[in-house]
């Protein structure tokens, strides 16, 4: 696989603030920041989160979104009359799914949970893929957003810090290791969302050891039952 040679385009932060017509709250709004940030064990400096309890934290420190998929996505909401006017606005511009980086040439095939990079003057590691949740729905006024994310498994990704420092647009992503050249993100996105019963797989996903141990337990507690866990509190929007 080959080792993309990338910059980070934009860091992004946002701040807690009203979300849809229901009272929610979400900082999934994120805007560029113009100087070096400082990026801590639990994500950059000033960047919040409404519900630390899903999102943010150690496990999840730092989101990261390619810009590789605005263009299928503007070109699915094309195509979706006057429905899709919010989708096509919030995709002017990097920020629209809540993401800390931004770039070009990393994508969920060509990255690897456990990957070390070195960004800035932090090094990071590939902790799991980002599950999509139903704030995604009210982003962008569209009731199916999160299962659509699911489906094509254009997700993005999240780094745990392994070592703090400052980072900003145009540093290089320099990887410094591979544990796991076998497991993509895009693979363990096949796993549990499309390849769900493949028991070997499940087995190895467990076992992970870099892989945040939720996503391990999960593999674990699918192999123990035979079932497949409910999705429908994560992706579908509350009534109220």
């Amino acid at each position: 696989m080959n080792n993309p040679v990338c910059r980070v385009d934009a860091v992004l932060t946002g701040k807690v603030a009203p979300l849809g017509d229901f009272g929610k709250t979400s900082a999934i709004d994120k805007y560029p920041v113009a100087a070096r940030i400082r990026l801590g064990e639990t994500g950059l400096d000033g960047d919040e989160q409404a519900e630390r309890k899903h999102h943010g934290g150690p496990e999840k420190a730092l989101h990261h979104y390619p810009f590789d998929h605005y263009a299928a996505w503007r070109s699915e909401w094309e195509s979706g009359g006057s429905e899709a006017a919010i989708g096509l606005a919030r995709m002017a511009a990097c920020g629209a799914f809540g993401e800390n980086l931004s770039t070009r040439g990393m994508t969920e095939a060509n990255v690897c949970v456990g990957d070390v990079y070195r960004i800035g003057a932090a090094i990071v590691q590939i902790s799991q893929p980002r599950q999509p949740c139903w704030k995604l729905n009210l982003r962008f006024a569209r009731d199916n957003m999160s299962r659509r994310v699911q489906q094509t498994l254009r997700t993005g990704w999240y780094y745990r810090v392994l070592e703090a420092g400052e980072i900003g647009a145009g540093d290089r992503i320099e990887r410094l290791a591979r544990v796991h050249a076998d497991w993509t993100i895009a693979r363990l996105l096949r796993v549990l969302y499309v390849e769900r019963d493949d028991r070997a797989a499940l087995e190895q996903m467990a076992n992970l050891e870099t892989l945040t141990p939720s996503w391990r337990a999960t593999a674990a507690k699918r192999l123990a039952s035979g079932t497949v866990e409910s999705w429908t509190r994560r992706l579908d929007t509350p009534a109220s």
